[in-house]
């Protein structure tokens, strides 16, 4: 199975169209489109019977402190961690193909509705859930898609990595409000293949995409 995105190249930079905030001069960073970025894909083998998509970055610093902060830098010796930015599941084996758009475009304080999507998908909530969680005016459950904010005095590239899996089953066994983790532990057994595509993103000014 091979997976191809029209709205970036793969291990090439990402668009601010498909971020959730883009670099700002002034204020570092101002909120982005948001967009959900296009996909294709050919291959499938026989039997899938649905896809899941995840989007995960893994390139987020393990610890907050200088996250953000005026007069500092996120080392790139820093040990880092997982941020789930879209997980989608019940997408039919008929599909081959996402379009710009379709699952996110612009930004929803407090998140957008879920988890019912579109084409009879389910959309599990991402880590920007627990990252504005106590936050006053952005809190809230953040459903399906939200796109790249990664720190913009962090010293290195972020990778923000979109896998689809192919299926043996027709609905993924997970219930109610779900996360990432929670896919792809229910998916163990179930997955006929995987492939993946990778895009680049910074707000640090000083890190050339």
């Amino acid at each position: 199975m091979r997976l191809t995105s029209s709205s970036f190249q793969n291990n090439g930079p990402i668009a601010a169209e498909f971020a959730f905030c883009a670099a700002d001069p002034k204020t570092h960073v101002t909120l982005s489109l948001n967009r959900s970025p296009a996909f294709a894909w050919t291959d499938a083998p026989a039997g899938t019977r649905s896809y899941a998509f995840i989007c995960h970055d893994c390139d987020v610093p393990s610890k907050p402190d200088d996250v953000n902060q005026d007069g500092r830098v996120i080392p790139a010796t820093l040990p880092r961690v997982d941020f789930y930015h879209w997980v989608l599941v019940d997408l039919p084996a008929s599909a081959n193909t996402i379009a710009a758009g379709e699952f996110s475009d612009g930004v929803n304080a407090r998140g957008k509705a879920g988890p019912n999507g579109p084409r009879g998908t389910r959309q599990g909530i991402n880590d920007y859930t627990l990252w504005f969680a106590a936050d006053a005016t952005m809190s809230g459950n953040y459903f399906g898609y939200d796109g790249p904010c990664p720190p913009w005095n962090d010293s290195i590239l972020h990778h923000y990595v979109f896998t689809l899996y192919a299926l043996d089953v027709a609905s993924c066994p997970v219930h109610g409000t779900f996360k990432g983790s929670d896919v792809l532990a229910a998916i163990k057994g179930h997955v006929l293949a995987q492939a993946s595509v990778t895009g680049v993103y910074s707000l640090n000014p000083q890190i050339k995409l």
